[in-house]
């Protein structure tokens, strides 16, 4: 009786007419005519509310429901969830259905309005956008179904308690695995680059063919076997790749519900796909105090996972960043030349010249590519009229902020440091873009 109780809950309808019926009773103390009016609707109206229920309870299995969740959400991405309904009543249900959220995304009105007729199964997907890594913890699946008549309705509870882990953005992998290995560049606004130099080492020798070029041909290996033979060459790989996060208070900076941090792992997932791809090794580590979360770049199957696995751990500490350490750990421990994709965000010019003499000593030895941040929010400022003092005072600052932004990235090419000052949302694509001009024009 218990449970039936707790399952079972009267519509606004029913309400709305037992109002109405009851304005009526008070009416009739003006007018006796309409209380024998007011006493019929109330019996029918108890007549049908009990009908309701019957025929919402005479089915013991009713709707049967089931969350189907991924074994893993993208950050930052719109992940799928889907929910299978099957009707086991002969009539058509009315659907309210309400799914407990995790408490992230502190959402507490979402409901889904569907019907499903007699017999029949029906799919429902909605999409979610987690935006922190970590788990999300999934409550009850409650389904609540009325009849036509609607004065009632049956709750019933499946799913309780799922959790999903949170993942960097593994669902860009293949949009720009498929972006850097095909003529769609222009697409997604990079550019092409010319190659003006590479680096290439031997493969095999081969037998001359018409449009090899004879600078190529190998003259003992021609003379040995009385034909031509020329030598071929493909690009240099299994070069080192380091994606290096800064996870300094700097980058808890939120833009669009996602911070500098997760941006940075997000790309840094991607860039380490496309790495391997062309053959070469993928590697990153973090650092604020003190340098962790290393993984030794090497050209392996399971290198991907051993990277989403580390980037899933990832957290700033809200400390002031020790670049001297920084490179202290980077002289010690990568001994070979490598690129260096530092993920970072400077704000003012006394800000990186703090810091420059150490990213200067890392540029000695590898190639280093410093990438940080522009702050849209104040470049939308910039872009807005300005039309009392307040707003005047407030747009020249933002300009002088976003004048700042490119001073530094200006800075660190006087300095032959590689930069990229991006927007947020765009730093994936212009991170491939760099990576992709290296290896054309032969840097590393």
């Amino acid at each position: 009786m218990k449970r039936f109780i707790k399952s079972l809950y009267l519509r606004n309808r029913f309400f709305a007419v037992l109002i109405s019926i009851v304005l009526l009773f008070v009416l009739s103390f003006f007018s006796e005519d309409l209380y024998g009016v007011a006493r019929l609707l109330l019996t029918i109206l108890l007549v049908l509310t009990v009908l309701d229920i019957l025929l919402l309870y005479r089915n013991k299995l009713g709707i049967e429901a089931q969350r189907e969740l991924p074994e893993k959400l993208s950050n930052g991405d719109d992940n799928d969830v889907k929910i299978k309904l099957r009707n086991s009543f002969r009539f058509t249900a009315h659907l309210r259905i309400i799914d407990e959220l995790p408490k992230q995304w502190q959402i507490r009105d979402f409901e889904l309005l569907t019907q499903i007729g007699s017999g029949k199964e029906k799919l429902i997907t909605y999409q979610v956008r987690p935006t922190e890594r970590g788990e999300y913890h999934f409550g009850n699946l409650n389904v609540f179904t009325s009849t036509i008549l609607g004065l009632a309705w049956r709750r019933q509870q499946y799913d309780y308690d799922a959790m999903v882990p949170n993942y960097p953005s593994f669902l860009q992998l293949k949009k720009y695995e498929f972006v850097a290995f095909t003529n769609k560049l222009k697409m997604f606004g990079l550019k092409k680059i010319r190659k003006i130099g590479n680096t290439l080492e031997f493969e095999q020798i081969k037998d001359y063919v018409a449009g090899d070029d004879v600078r190529n041909i190998n003259w003992k290996a021609t003379a040995k076997k009385n034909a031509l033979m020329v030598n071929q060459y493909q690009d240099e790989k299994s070069q080192p790749v380091y994606s290096v996060i800064d996870t300094g208070r700097v980058m808890k900076m939120p833009f669009n519900q996602l911070s500098l941090l997760d941006y940075a792992i997000n790309a840094t997932l991607v860039i380490s796909n496309i790495v391997l791809k062309k053959q070469d090794k993928a590697g990153m580590f973090s650092f604020s105090r003190k340098v962790e979360n290393q993984i030794v770049a090497k050209q392996r199957r399971s290198q991907m996972n051993l990277i989403l696995e580390t980037l899933y751990n990832i957290n700033t500490d809200f400390a002031e960043s020790d670049f001297s350490r920084l490179y202290v750990d980077i002289k010690r421990r990568i001994k070979s030349r490598s690129l260096l994709l530092l993920y970072t965000n400077f704000e003012t010019l006394d800000a990186l010249h703090r810091q420059l003499p150490y990213l200067q000593a890392i540029a000695k030895t590898h190639l280093l590519v410093v990438i940080f941040f522009e702050n849209t929010e104040l470049a939308a400022m910039t872009q807005e009229p300005a039309e009392t003092t307040r707003e005047i005072f407030q747009k020249t600052i933002a300009e002088k902020f976003v004048y700042e932004k490119k001073l530094i990235a200006n800075e660190l090419k006087k300095y032959g440091i590689q930069a990229i000052l991006t927007a947020p949302e765009n730093l994936t694509i212009n991170t491939i873009n760099k990576y992709l001009e290296i290896k054309a024009r032969g840097l590393l």
